[in-house]
């Protein structure tokens, strides 16, 4: 959906996330919307309203008394704007937007506007997970507001944890998605993914298993949630996705009960994505009691896994939509085309783990697609957040 012509307002809180919001205000410019710009006084600190005003190319309010020393109407800038975003949102302003506290110039025009109004949260991991901010995060979207999740990384304080701004790209998207017609091509189709690693017992303790995090599965869910897809995520052993999940999630351990859950709802399905990084095989037996170190070797006997993609492929119906991924360490194209085919999906998301920045466990992904039909289309390194985007409008070629 073009944002071509659309009132964008960005509220900017003083928290370091802010330095990606010049590069936000130039792709909405570059979308053909119109942007202006509202600051707290604190945000100054991290970027320049004069910065913001020059990229925006509109005057940037921070106070209700202009420097000319006449009255900032927020009222006229709230109804102005079709669509609010405050990125990054700090837990000082959502405190006072859930409280009603109009005493900075952007919580009174957010408190005065009738629009949709999106909030991306943005601080160090201890605070995001505090439970008085996640019980604020709560009440706002209860308010009617849209509260972008926090992504997982690196964070100014030099630990990794929940609590980083999305990347402008990723913004965008949610930007775009907000104005998608009510009647869009995902509208009502039921998308059934698999995400995550599947953990293979060789003991009550130990396992054999994978580096994946679901990351993408989680990208993709939420795409297609907000294009109005009916969604069901199958997801394996990962410590992410508890809060706030607004679409049905089944949780799985092993590759049996991977394959098990996705063919029980095979019939009920409109297009299988999947995402999820399965073993290939399985301990062919599985202790009772923790394994004990008796010897110098240990020798584990391995069976074969069902292959969910190569059943789903050769068992779909008419009109039922097979995506499938391959993470290959060489002779990277050729591997995931002859995978396309032997496995009879319609489209292979190829992923190499000899690009930096790709792969398992990392916030960004660089992605091959192939498509039956002998087409293909690179995608460069970018948040798995925007590739979920990009994916899904390579799917709507199939509609």
């Amino acid at each position: 959906m073009s944002l071509a012509g659309k009132h964008i307002l960005l509220g900017v809180t003083g928290g370091i996330a802010a330095y990606k919001i010049p590069l936000l205000v130039r792709l909405l410019v570059k979308e053909g919307a119109e942007v202006r710009v509202m600051m707290t006084p604190a945000a100054r600190d991290f970027v320049t309203p004069l910065t913001l005003s020059v990229v925006s190319k509109h005057p940037v309010a921070v106070d209700f008394i202009r420097n000319d020393h006449t009255w900032q109407n927020h009222v006229e800038w709230a109804r102005w704007a079709d669509a609010v975003l405050i990125a990054p949102l700090t837990a000082n302003t959502l405190a006072k937007l859930v409280q009603g506290q109009a005493d900075t110039f952007l919580t009174a025009t957010v408190m005065s506007t009738e629009c949709p109004v999106l909030v991306a949260p943005a601080m160090d991991a201890e605070m995001y997970a505090y439970p008085g901010v996640q019980k604020n995060l709560d009440t706002l979207a209860g308010y009617g507001m849209e509260v972008i999740p926090a992504e997982t990384g690196e964070l100014a304080s030099g630990l990794t944890g929940q609590g980083r701004m999305p990347e402008p790209e990723t913004l965008l998207e949610h930007l775009r998605r907000l104005f998608e017609p009510a009647e869009g091509p995902w509208k009502n189709k039921r998308v059934l993914i698999t995400a995550g690693p599947t953990h293979e017992p060789l003991d009550p303790v130990r396992f054999i298993g994978n580096r994946s995090s679901g990351k993408t599965g989680f990208a993709l869910a939420d795409a297609f949630h907000k294009a109005g897809a009916d969604v069901r995520l199958i997801l394996g052993p990962v410590c992410e996705g508890e809060q706030r999940l607004p679409y049905k999630v089944v949780r799985v351990q092993t590759a049996r009960e991977m394959f098990d859950a996705v063919m029980g709802r095979k019939d009920e399905t409109d297009i299988f994505v999947m995402a999820a990084a399965v073993a290939d095989f399985r301990p062919a037996q599985t202790a009772t009691n923790k394994i004990k170190k008796t010897g110098s070797r240990l020798h584990i006997e391995l069976e074969p896994n069902p292959d969910i993609l190569a059943s789903l492929g050769h068992s779909k119906s008419e009109g039922q939509i097979l995506v499938g991924f391959a993470l290959e360490t060489e002779n990277e194209k050729q591997n995931a085309l002859e995978k396309l085919q032997r496995k009879n999906a319609d489209m292979i998301v190829l992923n190499s783990l000899r690009d930096a920045g790709a792969g398992f466990g990392t916030d960004t992904n660089k992605i091959t697609v192939l498509h039956r039909d002998g087409t293909s289309r690179e995608y460069p390194l970018k948040s798995k957040k925007a590739l979920a985007y990009d994916l899904l409008r390579e799917m709507e070629k199939y509609f």
